[in-house]
C-alpha cells in the first residue's frame, strides 16, 4: 500500500533527535494539528473533528492533508525543523524507527484496550520497549479485482473466481484461469495452442510491480498461503527468511507467470501513471491483486464493471492476505500534547470510528466501525466480502502483518533492486539468499 522511507530519508531523520527540543511549531494553545495523507478520508475526519470539538469546547482541530508521495518527506523534514504536527496518521513500517529516534509520545495512558479492535491491530503498535505508540485507526486486506466484461467474454463467472486454488508446481486453477483470461493479438487465449506470449493484447493479471520487500499486492498472498513468514517471529523479528526454499519457489512461480505471458511485464507498471487499477480499467489486464483502500477507485471508474474475489487457496489449505492497519500517533514535541491525547482518544473511540465507517471509504479498526463501513459500501451496491471474510473466517483464511523489525528502510533498499532483478531480468529467486544474508547482517545476525 505504500512504500517505506528511502534509506537517505531515514538517515536524515536521525538528525531529529538533536533538533526541535523547544516543541513543534504551530498554533498550540487551543488548536490540535493533525496530518493525514488520504484525500478520500478527509471528509470523514472533518466530521469527526466537529464531533470532537462539540464534546471539547475550546479545542479546535486543524487538519492538513497531503499526498502519499509528499507525506513522509514533509513529516521527516518537520521533525528535523521542529514543525511537526501534534498528531499524524502513522504506518506500521514507520513507527518502529520513529520510536527508536524518540520522536513519538508513548500512549500508554490513553487506556487503549486491545480487545476493542479487530484482532492484532492494537498489539502491532507496541514498540520493543513495551510502550504503545499508535492508537488503532483502520485496516485493509488484499483481494482480486476483475473486469466483469472480460471475465464474461472468457466464459467464466464470479463464482468460479471465488473458489480458485494454486500451488507452485503447476499453478492450480488460479494459473489456469489467469492463462485463459490472457488473450494475444490474434485472439488466442493463453491456454490455447498457438498462443503468442510475445504479443499479448490482454494480460490475465495486471502488474503491481516487483513487490519490493513485502509484496503486499503482488506475491505476499501466495508465499503466506504456502506457509512462509517474513521473519522468525511475528513482531520485532531478528532474522528475515527470504532465503527460504518455500519463499524462493513461490517467487519463481509467481514471476514465471510473466515469462509465460499471463502476468503483465515489469515495464507495464508505473506507480503514478499506470498502476494495476489503470491497467484493468483500460482493458489491458483482466484481473489485479489490490488493496481495500482501492475499492472506491475501482468501483468509481467510469465504464468499468468490476467485481472482487478472495485470494486463492494455497498449499496450506487456506487463503492468505496481508492485513495492514494504520494508527494515529502523537509527536514527542507536540505543542498541544494534552489536546492531542484527547483527540487521539476520540479518534480511537467507537463513536468516531462508526462515523468514519459510515462514509464507506475505509474499514475502521473497531468491529462496529467495520460493520458501518460494510453497510455503507452495501448502499453503494458494493460487495466487500472478499476483503472482510479473511478477518471474520479464520478457519479458512490467514491474515498476516507487514514485517515489523528494526532497519525497515535498509531492508527496503536491499530488497527493492533484488526483487526487480527477479521480475525484470528473470534472475533466479535463489539469488535472494545473498540479499537475505546482507539484511540479517544489518540486523546483527
Amino acid at each position: 500500500m505504500r512504500t517505506i522511507l528511502a534509506l537517505a530519508g531515514a538517515m536524515a531523520l536521525s538528525l531529529a533527535t538533536g533538533c526541535a527540543q523547544g516543541g513543534a511549531a504551530g498554533p498550540g494553545g487551543n488548536t490540535v494539528t493533525y496530518w493525514l495523507w488520504d484525500a478520500n478520508q478527509l471528509p470523514a475526519y472533518q466530521a469527526c473533528a466537529k464531533g470532537f470539538e462539540k464534546q471539547n469546547p475550546g479545542l479546535n482541530v486543524k487538519i492538513t492533508q497531503m499526498g502519499w508521495a509528499d507525506y513522509w518527506t514533509k513529516l521527516t523534514a518537520s521533525f528535523i525543523a521542529g514543525t511537526e504536527p501534534d498528531v499524524f496518521t502513522d504506518h506500521i513500517q514507520k513507527f518502529g524507527q520513529f520510536a527508536d529516534l524518540n520522536v513519538l509520545e508513548p500512549l500508554d495512558d490513553l487506556g487503549i484496550d486491545d480487545s476493542a479492535y479487530q484482532t492484532g491491530l492494537a498489539a502491532n503498535w507496541k514498540g520493543q520497549d513495551g510502550h504503545r505508540y499508535g492508537a488503532p485507526k483502520d485496516w485493509d486486506t488484499v483481494a482480486l479485482f476483475y473486469n466483469q466484461k472480460l471475465v464474461t467474454e472468457a466464459g467464466l463467472s464470479g463464482e468460479q473466481l471465488n473458489t480458485l486454488s494454486w500451488n507452485p508446481e503447476d499453478g492450480g486453477t488460479f494459473e489456469k484461469t489467469i492463462a485463459h483470461l490472457t488473450v494475444d493479438k490474434n485472439g488466442r487465449r493463453g491456454d490455447e495452442k498457438g498462443f503468442d506470449k510475445n504479443n499479448v493484447k490482454v494480460y490475465g493479471m495486471a502488474t503491481g510491480g516487483a513487490g519490493d520487500a513485502d509484496g503486499q499486492t503482488t506475491w505476499s498472498p501466495f508465499v503466506a498461503s504456502a506457509g512462509w513468514h517474513y521473519t522468525d517471529q511475528a513482531r520485532w523479528g531478528t532474522k528475515y527468511q527470504y532465503d527460504s526454499k518455500t519463499f524462493q519457489s513461490v517467487v519463481d512461480w509467481y514471476f514465471g507467470l510473466a515469462k509465460k505471458g499471463y502476468l503483465a511485464p515489469f515495464t507495464d507498471y508505473t506507480d503514478g501513471a499506470n498502476p494495476a487499477n489503470a491497467q484493468v480499467a483500460a482493458g489491458k489486464a483482466a484481473t489485479s491483486l489490490d488493496g481495500a483502500w482501492m475499492i472506491s477507485t475501482y468501483y468509481g471508474t467510469k465504464g468499468l464493471d468490476v467485481g472482487t474475489a478472495p485470494t486463492p487457496t494455497g498449499p496450506t489449505g487456506k487463503r492468505a492476505t496481508m492485513m495492514n492497519g494504520l494508527a494515529d500517533s502523537i509527536t514527542k514535541n507536540a505543542r498541544n500534547k494534552e489536546g492531542a491525547k484527547k483527540w487521539v482518544r476520540y479518534l480511537a473511540s467507537n463513536e468516531c470510528q462508526k462515523a468514519v465507517g459510515g462514509y464507506g471509504i475505509v474499514f475502521p479498526a473497531t468491529p462496529d466501525g467495520t460493520d458501518a463501513a460494510v453497510a455503507a459500501y452495501g448502499k453503494k451496491g458494493i460487495d466487500v466480502s472478499a476483503f472482510t471474510e479473511p478477518v471474520t473466517d479464520r478457519m479458512n483464511s490467514t491474515t498476516f502483518s507487514f514485517p515489523i523489525t528494526d532497519y525497515a528502510a535498509d531492508v527496503y533498499s536491499l530488497m527493492r533492486p533484488a526483487m526487480q532483478d527477479v521480475y525484470a531480468n528473470e534472475a533466479p529467486a535463489s539469488g535472494l539468499t545473498r540479499t537475505n544474508d546482507q539484511i540479517n547482517l544489518i540486523l546483527g545476525q
